[in-house]
C-alpha cells in the first residue's frame, strides 16, 4: 500500500481505518476484518473509548505488530507532563502493545492550556516519550496553523504528522502547504464529509464517468495528494474493500477542476473547546 515516509522515519500507509465512533465488539470486528483484507493503518484515541476493543483485535490478528501503523491520541484536558505520560501508559495497556507508531495531542483546547510554556512542556514530554520508545513518532491534531508553526519553529518539536478535518468541502491549503514544506504527514479525518460529499451532484457525475462509487472519488481526490493520508471509518467489509479500491482510481484534470469548483467552507467538527480556526 502507498505510504507516507519522512525524516523521522514515519512509515504511514496513506489509507487507514478510522475507528470513531465504533466501540466494543463492533470495533473489534471492524479492526480485525480490516487487517485481514489488507489495512495496515489503524487510528484510535483515548477519547473514543475503544482502545481496548482495538487492542483485542490487534491481539487476535495474525498480522505482525511491526507491520501495523497504530495511532492514538491524548485528550486536551490531560496535557500536563505527568498526565500525558499516564495517558500513553493507559493507552498501551488497553491496546496490548509496547509502543504506538504515532502519538498525537488530540486537541489544543481553547482555554490557554497550550499557550507559551504549557505548549512547550507538552511537546517536550511527547519528544521524551519518543526518545524512550513508547511512541515511534509524535504529532498534533486540530492545531490551527499559527500554533503548529510555533510548535515547530519556536519550540523545535520533532513533529512528524498533523491530523485535521479535510475533504472536498473544506479548504486546508495553507496547512497542507506548511505540512509539505516541513515534510509532515497530513492525515485527513472526516474525509467523506460524514457522507455529504458522496451526495453532491458533481461527485456523482465523476463517479458515473469512471464507474465507481462517489465515496471512492472523494477518497481518491485526497489520496492522490502528496503527503495526504485519509482515515475513513468503515465497519462493514464491503465499505472497507471499496475504500481500499479507491487507491487504484485515477481522476483526470476535468474531474479535479470540477471538485475545485465546489464550496470549501464546510467545517463539520468544531466543538466548544476548538481553537480559533
Amino acid at each position: 500500500m502507498q505510504a507516507i515516509r519522512n525524516r523521522y522515519q514515519l512509515n504511514m500507509p496513506k489509507l487507514g481505518l478510522g475507528t470513531w465512533p465504533m466501540r466494543d465488539d463492533e470495533c473489534t470486528r471492524a479492526v480485525h476484518q480490516a487487517l485481514e483484507i489488507g489495512y495496515r493503518h489503524i487510528d484510535t484515541a483515548t477519547a473514543y473509548e475503544n482502545e481496548a476493543a482495538v487492542g483485542k483485535a490487534l491481539a487476535a490478528t495474525e498480522v505482525a505488530r511491526e507491520k501495523i501503523h497504530l495511532t492514538t491520541k491524548v485528550w486536551w484536558d490531560k496535557l500536563q507532563p505527568d498526565a500525558i505520560r499516564a495517558s500513553l501508559t493507559e493507552s498501551l495497556q488497553a491496546l496490548r502493545t509496547e509502543y504506538v507508531d504515532l502519538f498525537l495531542i488530540h486537541w489544543p483546547g481553547n482555554a490557554g492550556s497550550l499557550k507559551g510554556d504549557g505548549l512547550h512542556r507538552a511537546l517536550e514530554t511527547l519528544a521524551a516519550l519518543r526518545d524512550e520508545g513508547t511512541t515511534l513518532n509524535i504529532g498534533v491534531a486540530n492545531f490551527p496553523l499559527p500554533l503548529l508553526r510555533q510548535s515547530i519553529e519556536e519550540f523545535k518539536a520533532p513533529i512528524a504528522a498533523i491530523q485535521v478535518e479535510y475533504h472536498v468541502l473544506l479548504d486546508q491549503q495553507p496547512m497542507l502547504d506548511y505540512a509539505r514544506e516541513h515534510n509532515l504527514a497530513f492525515t485527513a479525518y472526516c474525509p467523506l464529509a460524514r457522507g455529504e460529499a458522496a451526495q453532491l451532484p458533481e461527485i456523482r457525475q465523476i463517479a458515473a464517468k469512471h464507474g465507481v462509487f462517489p465515496s471512492q472519488v472523494v477518497l481518491q481526490w485526497l489520496l492522490a495528494q502528496d503527503h495526504v493520508a485519509a482515515i475513513p471509518k468503515a465497519s462493514g467489509v464491503e465499505n472497507q474493500r471499496a475504500n481500499l479500491a479507491a487507491l487504484d482510481i485515477r481522476l483526470d484534470d476535468e474531474d479535479r477542476a470540477l471538485i475545485a469548483s465546489l464550496p470549501k467552507d464546510r467545517r463539520l467538527v468544531s466543538p466548544d473547546f476548538a481553537p480559533q480556526w
